[in-house]
Parts: C-alpha cells; structure tokens; sequence
C-alpha cells in the first residue's frame, strides 16, 4: 500500500508529500485539523475552495480562535453540516488556550468536535501517532479485503478490528491516506477497478464473488418531507435577514426570516409578519434527516424583531447556507 501511494498520492492542498517527515511548523496540525474537519460527509473538490479561503483568512489556529463565529459561519456557508462551523470556532480556542493541539489521539478526542476518526486521523497525519483511521472509504476497502459479510453498522467492530491488524508502526499518517486515496479512486463503491489494485492478490472478496456487493449496507429509510415558508421583504435595494439561533437547523446563520419550517412537518407555521403577500414558486433542498419543500412568499410589511437591511448588490457576501440562497436567487430572478 505505501508503495502505491509514493507513486499514486493525490496531490492535495493540506497534504505533505508521501515518505517526508511531518513538517516542523506549528501551522501544520492546523490544517490538517481544518481538512479533516471539512471532510466529513464533503467530497475533496468541494473542500478545496473553503480550505483556501480559511487559510487565507486564518492563517493559524490563534487567528481562528479570535475570529467572530458569525464570520466563520459566513465563511463555511455552503459547505452544509453547520455544526462543524460552530464546533470549528469552539475547538480553535480550546487549542489556543491549551497553547497548541495535543499530539496523542485520546487527548485529541477531548476537543470540541473530534470524534473517533477525527482524532485518529489527526493523531496519525500530523504527529505520526500509530492510529487506526476508519472512515468510509477505509470500511469499504477493509470490508473487501477480508470479505466481511455482516451488514454496516454492525461490521464496523470487525473491519476496526482487521484495520488494526494492517496498520503499520511507521508511516501509519501515509497508510491512513494511502487506503482513503485507494477507497476513493480504485475500490470504488460501484465498478471497483480490481485490476489495478495493489491488494488484489490479497483480496478475500476479489476471490470468492463481486466485490462491489460489499460492504452491506443497511435499507434506507425514506425521509420525511417538510414544507415551510421564507419571506422575502425587500426595501430601498436591500433584503431584510435574521440570524438564526445558535443551536438547531442551520444554527447561527443569516437567513431569510420564515414560518419556523424546522419544527413544522406540514408547513403550518404561523408567519412572523402581516401584510400583502406574493408567492414567488418554491425551492426543494434536501438534508441528512429530511427533505424540505420551501415556498418563497414576497411581503410588503414591516419587520420586527432583530434582523438587518443587506444590499441586494452585497447579497452573495452574506453568507446564506445553500437552502436561503436557493430562496434568494428564486426572488432576485423575479424582481
């Protein structure tokens, strides 16, 4: 497997090139913390951008730390998950006050946000911690090599097992990324590309069936549907935002103001304004636990409450999560 990633790494912007030594700059956990981060449920090339973007802005974790959490939040608007973002603010200034990130993967779980892969991950690439790094493309990879059969999740105790069993002293940051690069561009989920995998000769799967058919994966359950309703009020060349609360659906983040859909199931909530009202049609969005179905509605009226006046010319500054900016291009294509 090392041998196939000095030869095949990809070249990504947070990553040190395979075999060196781990950079002796204190930046560097920084970035990895802030890739892995990202990553979570978010492919590379949507990554790719926003990890630019917070580099350049917050170039270390002390610059993050004193960042304020609505510019953060701004900044991350469209890379979906908000929770990351919030959690994000609230680690760096955890490892500002501690004086840097800790170096072993159990300390690193204390911190805000790190769960078992993350930490693991983080032990592993930025501080050469022998650590067991499992994350989708790993359980697949993992899964076909010793053909574990049991469905997800109950598999994962298995494939952590025999990930352990595999997972070498040394270069255990190179191994880790070696199998995430291997899951993602040969041991695919569909149409795996065995002939040019450096594990078929080893592969149980490979061997004995089809190895897309692992791993087992649970049904779906279908997700419920949600309707609800944003308001546009629009002033002078300038739409009236809120910001909504710090904890819940899309926590802490400027929004067009609506009928609390997040709490409707059936799009009965009460509008926060009266007045003339247009509909202006609807946006769909669909998130990890539902699928929201968003009428659009133009209000003459007055608002109230706490809220601020963006110019319609500056909107794209405002960092509207992707469902509000959806809303908003739907009511700037017919004003």
């Amino acid at each position: 497997m090392l041998h196939w990633y000095d030869a095949h790494a990809r070249d990504l912007p947070w990553r040190n090139p395979p075999g060196r030594a781990v950079p002796d700059d204190p930046a560097w956990p920084y970035r990895v913390w802030l890739s892995e981060v990202m990553l979570q449920q978010t492919t590379v090339a949507a990554v790719k951008p926003y990890f630019a973007k917070f580099v350049e802005t917050w170039p270390t974790v002390e610059a993050l730390a004193a960042a304020e959490e609505a510019d953060v939040m701004s900044a991350w608007a469209g890379l979906g998950y908000y929770s990351r973002a919030r959690n994000l603010v609230k680690c760096a200034r955890e490892v500002a006050t501690r004086g840097g990130f800790p170096k072993t993967e159990a300390e690193l779980r204390d911190l805000p946000g790190l769960g078992p892969y993350t930490a693991a991950a983080i032990a592993a690439i930025a501080f050469e911690e022998c650590a067991v790094v499992v994350d989708a493309n790993v359980e697949r990879v993992v899964s076909r090599l010793f053909n574990i059969e049991e469905p997800l999740p109950g598999a994962r105790k298995a494939i952590r097992a025999h990930a352990e069993q595999i997972t070498p002293a040394k270069r255990a940051g190179d191994f880790a990324q070696a199998m995430m690069d291997l899951g993602s561009s040969l041991c695919t989920t569909r149409d795996p590309k065995c002939l040019l995998c450096p594990l078929a000769g080893r592969c149980a799967v490979k061997a004995n069936g089809d190895p897309a058919k692992l791993p087992v994966k649970a049904p779906k359950k279908a997700k419920p549907e949600r309707k609800g309703r944003a308001y546009w009020i629009e002033q002078d060349g300038a739409v009236w935002l809120v910001t909504r609360p710090g904890t819940g659906m899309l926590g802490g983040m400027r929004a067009l103001p609506d009928d609390g859909w997040s709490a409707q199931a059936d799009g009965s909530g009460e509008a926060p304004y009266s007045g003339p009202a247009e509909s202006l049609g609807a946006v769909r969005h669909v998130f990890t636990h539902a699928s929201l179905t968003l009428e659009v509605v133009r209000l003459e009226a007055k608002p109230i409450g706490h809220g601020k006046w963006w110019p319609l010319s500056k909107l794209e500054e405002a960092g509207l999560p992707t469902l509000f900016a959806k809303a908003a291009r739907l009511a700037l294509a017919q004003s």
